[in-house]
């Protein structure tokens, strides 16, 4: 048996894998990694299923001790990684002895660093899924000093590569694809044409459940009327009254009332999931 005994857990650092499937007819969400495409690649360095947990460790300043020898890769947000105070590559499969260090820094670009471990992150299932859903409080509770993180059993074949090139650094200000709908017929051709062709600001209210947008002014409706709750969807676009949008990331409600002017494509959730406050989007029809 080997484990993590975590140092320092950062400002917030969690649990997450794909999440919960098929539960939101019940008002549970899906959660899961909110950057899905670096959690499964540090997984797939470490010759896991892309399914098992990883932690997902916001901005950085993470600390942990090795218990036994493990295997581990760091994706995601680009941060320094040193094992013993020496500097170690991340996207890249690193192998810790039995009392070694792993420290994962501030993060220099990009919000949410993953940390996988072969055999994954061995917590208890809620749902079917061992994430932290930070909005409904299920599953684990965010990771603490002090905590000691078990580690199932690889059982998945190792991978051929043991580094993947990181990503690209990403323009700014960053494009997003988006569909149109199913409620932009509630706005004014202008707010839609603003949505389109104006850039918007990430604002410091960001978090797992969303992030609110600032842009040239707010967005206004061309309908007064109330709108039924109705189901929404990670990525979706959603428009409160003071007009200024608000995206829906992996721990949003499963149903709101306010109208949804367009959704995100699933690769533009992982690209906002990394992006800080201060930076900024611009949307296309995908």
């Amino acid at each position: 048996m080997a484990w993590l005994d975590v140092v320092r857990p950062g400002p917030l650092t969690t649990v997450q894998d794909h999440g919960r499937v098929g539960c939101a007819a019940s008002g549970v969400g899906r959660s899961g990694a909110v950057d899905l495409i670096s959690h499964d690649a540090a997984n797939r360095l470490v010759g896991n299923a892309p399914y098992a947990a990883t932690l997902e460790i916001t901005t950085g300043g993470f600390a942990a001790q090795a218990v036994g020898p493990l295997t581990v890769a760091v994706t995601g947000a680009r941060a320094p990684v040193t094992v013993n105070a020496r500097p170690v590559a991340d996207y890249s499969t690193l192998r810790l002895d039995g009392g070694d260090l792993l420290e994962i820094g501030y993060s220099t670009t990009g919000l949410r660093t993953y940390l996988a471990v072969r055999g994954g992150i061995d917590v208890p299932e809620t749902l079917g899924s061992r994430s932290t859903d930070t909005l409904a409080e299920l599953g684990p509770a965010p990771v603490r000093a002090g905590d000691h993180l078990l580690v199932g059993v690889g059982e998945a074949e190792w991978p051929i590569e043991d580094f993947i090139p990181p990503p690209a650094p990403t323009p700014c200000p960053v494009p997003l694809g988006i569909t149109l709908g199913p409620r932009d017929d509630w706005f004014t051709p202008a707010s839609v044409h603003a949505l389109l062709h104006h850039a918007w600001t990430v604002t410091e209210d960001t978090d797992r459940v969303g992030v609110r947008l600032r842009g040239p002014g707010p967005l206004h409706r061309s309908r007064t009327c109330e709108l039924p709750s109705e189901g929404v969807v990670s990525g979706s676009v959603q428009v409160p009254p003071n007009g200024h949008p608000v995206i829906f990331l992996a721990d949003h409600p499963v149903t709101g009332g306010y109208p949804v002017i367009a959704v995100v494509t699933n690769p533009g959730i992982a690209t906002l999931a990394q992006m800080r406050p201060g930076s900024s989007v611009t949307f296309r029809v995908a």
